[in-house]
């Protein structure tokens, strides 16, 4: 028998690595340098292989975008010295309709500004925090190998500079934030985003690529409460959320300002969790993750309905669309999608491919009120607001749009119900008698059977007092002066009255 020679045991794993394709047989001195060796052994991965030499060529100033843009794709073969410059600003914007609030911002969005650097480039960050601001802050790049992230180099007064230099050595999409004590407070109020490093080959060439980034915030108020919003700290603490919101506020991501594509084209989203305190179930519905690079690393998943972005994590999903339409993103934590915020649209143009997919376009029975202009909502509480009066067209015309996104999955658009269901609210005989009544059964709730126009309808009304005391006060008018209904109105007063006169069953918002 002839005995087979040595192989050295380093060959072997280098044979190994080469075979499965996780090293390149690449001479260049770049390829080299990312070999970095261990023990005789090559590495592919982690910040050891990162460092990729100095830098090369002149500084280059990096090209930042505001949310959902994303700057184009690097196409450079060497490291360079990049030059990031970055404002903190404290804004007030909205964050529902007719509802503002004071944001801290990088860059000035929720979520900050997008940066997009390449494996080895050597970093030189500026922060500057706007005179106008309030408060110090700093930021912490999950990108940065050093103390803090950047966080203990950059603490930046109002009307500051800072300035400090790292090396991207690991590539993959990585949070930022901001890390000033109190931290929770400052990543509640939007201080976050999203730095993407390149691996040197760049990633899959796509057609499009957006940046959407979900958080969590608290207000004094509750959702929808019109006014301006101040932070509360308790519910913070507490873990309870007034919106969940993609990119910063309810209008950010549909209607004009949905995401954009072709039937045909490949898309990439870049996804980040600011939190500061809820984890999230990513989904877009009618479609299918193609891949998803899970928790923004180098390795994807294929075939994938939903995917789990931590607070303080990220993800990168792809997907090519078929077929025409509206798909929606949400964070499948259903109620904070319909309930909080946490919805955004992607709107597919071209033609119809029924090989795939045949019916009709989402429609608003499944949207509720995220399909409609909320504006006029927003005019008459903030007329009420100012003035004191709301004139019956006015609380008509806010309560139709209210109307359309909350109640006629039930009571249908033109008020008929459903037999033997939902009782009818055209014409309806305990409905009209007694508006009082009716001010307690939407607050409060109601289970059957109950008889109208003589005939027995036996079902549930859940409590929706999760609106607020305006919103019922619109709805309830607009359906006493609909569909040949004698007219009438309820006011805000009344509702409030109620509310603090009657008890809420189990679970209901109070």
């Amino acid at each position: 028998m002839k005995k087979c020679a040595a192989v050295p045991f380093t060959t072997l794993c280098i044979t190994f690595l080469l075979a499965f394709g996780l090293v390149s047989c690449d001479t260049s001195s770049e390829s080299n340098a990312s070999l970095a060796r261990h023990n005789g052994l090559p590495l592919v991965g982690g910040s050891a292989a990162g460092d990729l030499g100095p830098p090369v060529g002149e500084p280059i100033i990096a090209m930042l975008t505001s949310p959902p843009n994303v700057p184009p794709p690097i196409r450079r073969n060497t490291p360079a010295k990049l030059i990031v410059h970055l404002e903190m600003r404290e804004v007030e914007m909205p964050i529902s309709e007719g509802v503002t609030y004071t944001f801290w911002t990088f860059g000035g969005t929720v979520p900050g500004s997008f940066i997009r650097v390449r494996q080895g480039d050597t970093i030189e960050f500026n922060l500057a925090n706007h005179p106008s601001s309030k408060m110090p802050h700093n930021i912490d790049l999950h990108a940065v190998t050093g103390p803090g992230g950047g966080a203990s180099s950059s603490f930046t007064a109002p009307g500051y500079e800072s300035q400090f230099t790292f090396k991207a050595l690991n590539p993959g999409l990585y949070v930022y934030h901001c890390a000033t004590a109190p931290v929770g407070m400052h990543v509640a109020n939007g201080m976050y985003g999203l730095i993407l490093v390149e691996p040197p080959e760049g990633l899959p060439p796509v057609d499009r690529e957006y940046y959407v980034m979900q958080g969590d915030f608290y207000t004094v108020g509750k959702y929808r409460e019109k006014g301006h919003q101040e932070f509360d700290m308790q519910k913070a603490i507490d873990e309870n959320a007034t919106y969940v919101l993609l990119n910063g506020s309810e209008g950010a991501l549909v209607g004009d300002n949905a995401l954009s594509a072709n039937t045909g084209e490949t898309i990439r989203l870049f996804i980040g969790n600011g939190g500061p305190n809820l984890i999230s179930s990513f989904h877009v519905i009618g479609e299918i993750f193609d891949k998803v690079y899970t928790e923004g690393g180098s390795h994807f998943q294929e075939n994938v309905q939903t995917t789990l972005v931590p607070a303080g994590g990220a993800a990168i999903v792809e997907f090519r669309v078929e077929v025409p339409g509206t798909l929606l993103m949400v964070d499948h934590a259903i109620f904070r999608a319909f309930n909080k915020g946490a919805l955004g649209m992607i709107k597919v143009d071209g033609p119809e491919n029924p090989a795939i997919y045949t019916g009709r376009e989402v429609d608003s029975v499944y949207l509720g009120d995220k399909v409609n202009d909320l504006s006029i909502v927003a005019e008459v509480t903030s007329a009420f607001t100012t003035t004191g009066e709301v004139t019956p067209a006015q609380q008509i015309a806010a309560g139709e749009v209210l109307f359309s996104g909350t109640c006629s999955v039930c009571h249908q658009l033109d008020g008929s119900g459903l037999a033997g269901v939902f009782p009818p609210l055209a014409g309806s005989d305990f409905f009209l008698e007694d508006r009082i009544r009716a001010i307690d059964i939407v607050l409060n709730g109601m289970l059957g059977p109950v008889t109208v126009n003589g005939q027995i309808y036996d079902s549930v009304m859940p409590p929706m007092s999760q609106l607020n005391d305006d919103e019922v006060a619109y709805i309830l008018s607009y359906a006493l002066n609909s569909w040949g209904n004698d007219g009438g109105s309820v006011s805000a007063a009344e509702v409030t009255e109620r509310r603090a006169s009657t008890s809420r069953p189990p679970g209901a918002a109070q």
